[in-house]
């Protein structure tokens, strides 16, 4: 899957246009890499689409926030409505599953609260 498809798997499931969903989906990658390690940062970023690559870029300080915090953080950064952006990161999520395989997705989500795994296997209708 190249970055395009990427972006139009994110823009099917939420119904955002695809420029909404390109923000969204670089916003939601940059700002996870800022939750990962340097490290895992380093591990996912040869696995995502060449145009997106950069967008999960090791960042040098690790910060820790929860699924709130990283929804606020999107949601100011794109412009988007916390519901339009709650709904993007669960679509980011599963796109991101199904581009680097399940190995490389539990590493990554093995760095973050259990609320994020959870984020990406709910129902988007809850």
């Amino acid at each position: 899957m190249d970055d395009k498809e990427f972006i139009r798997a994110v823009a099917e499931e939420t119904g955002l246009s695809r420029e909404e969903s390109a923000d969204l989906a670089r916003a939601t990658l940059e700002t996870l890499a800022r939750r990962l390690s340097a490290t895992e940062a380093l591990h996912l970023a040869p696995h995502l689409p060449e145009g997106l690559r950069a967008s999960a870029r090791p960042q040098p300080k690790q910060e820790r926030f929860d699924l709130g915090e990283l929804t606020r953080r999107i949601s100011e950064r794109t412009g988007l409505n916390l519901q339009e952006t709650r709904s993007g990161v669960r679509a980011v999520l599963r796109t991101l599953r199904a581009v680097v395989g399940n190995e490389v997705y539990d590493h990554v989500m093995s760095q973050l609260p259990a609320e994020f795994r959870d984020a990406a296997e709910s129902d988007a209708r809850s």
